[in-house]
């Protein structure tokens, strides 16, 4: 017995190693195959036709503009859910009220529905013969098919990204600091900017990056609800796709590139900054 245990004893630490560098070989091929593969084709494919090619798609007039109209719709979505998504994570984690659970699941939602599906909703709703037309023909403002739609799709589609870095702050957040902030006659917003944003802080930043870099590669739903009309309302992503279908694989890649590296310095700053700060 006493030399079965020890030979137990002495095999155990080798097997964990190998374990240990099977699990890590298994995660660096998975990442490698579904991310750096990709990555590299796409960096290959930009450079395949020199780099003229590349900044001559990078002067095009309708390659700015649809960049230009990306960044727009990026930048609103991202304003409009700093706020909201901070107070929507706010309420479901400081609150009960009936329904509570019900809201939690829905925020959910665009993650499990197609953004297809997402920008064909807006064209029922906001087309022609739509619920709202009535209401939008009142107000003169055109939804489907201009960029006011697109900014609500992609609104939609990025809906639970902000939520869901904040959220879990929150209900880690001790708020005896916010208790004692109140005690000494500290008002909620000054609290909040005081107390709870420095802890929130890298939740929303890093919420704020997830939710630009979803914004900026939307294509399925902007493409049904903007109708993809050039020089009005095509973003990047759909000029990739109009090149592509014109065979025009060069201006294809180089946009890509660009959208590819903006979101990958997104990411990647806010999580060197966050790096730092722990230090």
């Amino acid at each position: 017995m006493r030399l079965l245990s020890s030979a137990t004893i002495t095999t155990q630490p080798p097997v964990a190693q190998r374990m240990r560098w099977l699990l890590i070989g298994i995660v660096v091929a998975y990442v490698a195959i579904l991310i750096l593969a990709p990555v590299g084709a796409l960096i290959v494919g930009a450079f395949s036709h020199g780099v003229g090619a590349l900044l001559a798609t990078l002067r095009d007039p309708d390659a700015q503009a649809a960049f230009s109209l990306t960044l727009q719709i990026s930048l609103i979505t991202v304003a409009v859910h700093t706020i909201f998504g901070t107070v929507v994570a706010w309420v479901l984690v400081r609150h009960r009220f009936r329904g509570r659970r019900w809201l939690n699941a829905l925020i959910d939602l665009p993650f499990a529905i197609s953004p297809v599906v997402v920008g064909y909703i807006i064209l029922l709703l906001f087309g022609a013969q739509g619920l709202f037309a009535p209401l939008t023909d009142a107000l003169n403002i055109q939804v489907a098919f201009a960029v006011p739609g697109m900014v609500l799709a992609t609104l939609f589609v990025t809906l639970p990204l902000m939520i869901r870095e904040v959220a879990p702050l929150l209900q880690s957040l001790d708020q005896e600091p916010e208790h004692a902030a109140a005690t000494l006659g500290a008002s909620a917003w000054r609290t909040f900017w005081r107390v709870t944003f420095p802890a929130l802080r890298w939740g929303i930043f890093y919420g704020v990056a997830l939710t630009f870099a979803r914004a900026l590669g939307e294509f399925g739903a902007v493409l049904v609800v903007g109708g993809d009309i050039q020089g009005s309302t095509e973003t990047a992503p759909l000029y990739i796709f109009r090149a592509l279908d014109n065979r025009n694989d060069s201006a294809a890649f180089s946009v890509a590139l660009v959208l590819g590296l903006l979101s990958l310095t997104l990411v990647f700053g806010i999580e060197r900054l966050r790096k730092r700060a722990r230090v």
